[in-house]
């Protein structure tokens, strides 16, 4: 006879995700995610994820294939496309239906099987649609003496964390230096930033030497060092994870002379840059979920001031830049 099921609570800025399995074990790295986001208020889930460990897994669903291929670190994967149902599928291992509109989703998963990162990731993101909030891979982060941000976006490898960290230790507030979850609602821009550890690079620990306090001696085969939020807010400014309203979007470049500018950027350029890095096109064209997101990101670039932040050899020099723009503005 099955026993009672765990249930986990997250409450994501005015949405409760819920979690229901036979063992909260099953959704371990959702919570490692989230784990600073549980609640226990006696809510309703608005979006609930269900969890079955079976050996029976449906692997041809009705619909149209928008992805088959390898996904990083989770192998091969299959997503089909049937408008408000999308099912991803890693074969001989699990399957997720997600039900949009009817807010729900189930995961059937073999036993002794961990649920991928990829699904985990796309449930966050349907979860956080089902509200009309969208996570956008961009930083963010509070202005000295205040509480509106700015979002920072860039492609990975162009040196976001970089610049966070250095705007952080001029007495900017770290919200995230990666992950955002943006609400677009009567014309005014709010966002908060997803709570988790930052990666900090040997060369992102050169040219921000402040944060050599946090670092130990090992280092990952990238190069790389998982802090703690915890940990960086004992040497800078990290907020907590409350909305707050977006000043400005700036996009990310690097200096040719290695001087810092700030120089205003077409909204359409704008757009495009933001939506090149966050819209994914599928073989059936853009899901539901991805015209949700381009449509919100629409909405921001008319919401606020939109710049090119070309960043020079040194990072720290960003900080006076950004301050007085948005002075003047």
């Amino acid at each position: 006879m099955t026993g009672p099921l765990a249930q986990g609570r997250y409450a994501l800025n005015g949405q409760v995700v819920g979690i229901s399995a036979a063992s909260p074990e099953l959704w371990r790295d959702f919570d490692r995610m989230l784990a600073s986001l549980r609640t226990t208020a006696p809510v309703e889930p608005d979006f609930l994820i269900r969890i079955v460990e079976t050996q029976s897994l449906a692997e041809m669903p009705v619909g149209s294939l928008a992805f088959d291929g390898e996904v990083p670190e989770d192998g091969h994967c299959r997503m089909i496309d049937n408008g408000d149902l999308i099912h991803l599928i890693f074969p001989g291992r699990q399957t997720v239906a997600i039900h949009a509109g009817e807010g729900w989703a189930e995961i059937r998963v073999r036993p002794d099987t961990r649920v991928t990162w990829t699904a985990w990731m796309l449930l966050l993101d349907a979860a956080l649609d089902a509200g009309g909030q969208h996570m956008l891979h961009t930083a963010g982060l509070t202005l000295p003496g205040g509480d509106a941000l700015v979002l920072i976006h860039a492609p990975s490898g162009t040196g976001k964390t970089t610049t966070s960290l250095a705007l952080a230790s001029q007495g900017f507030g770290l919200c995230s230096d990666d992950a955002m979850i943006l609400n677009v609602a009567s014309g005014k821009a709010t966002a908060w930033g997803l709570p988790r550890a930052v990666k900090i690079h040997r060369k992102t620990a050169e040219m921000v030497p402040l944060v050599a306090a946090c670092l130990g001696p090992s280092w990952d085969r990238n190069g790389e060092q998982a802090v703690a939020l915890e940990r960086l807010s004992e040497i800078m400014r990290v907020e907590d994870s409350g909305i707050r309203p977006v000043a400005a979007l700036l996009n990310l470049a690097r200096s040719a002379d290695g001087q810092s500018r700030l120089l205003a950027m077409a909204r359409t350029d704008a757009m495009a840059a933001l939506a090149a890095d966050n819209v994914r096109i599928g073989m059936t064209g853009l899901l539901l979920l991805q015209k949700h997101r381009l449509a919100t990101i629409a909405r921001l670039v008319s919401a606020v001031p939109t710049f090119t932040l070309e960043v020079g050899s040194r990072p720290t020099d960003a900080a006076p830049l950004i301050r007085s723009a948005l002075a003047q503005g």
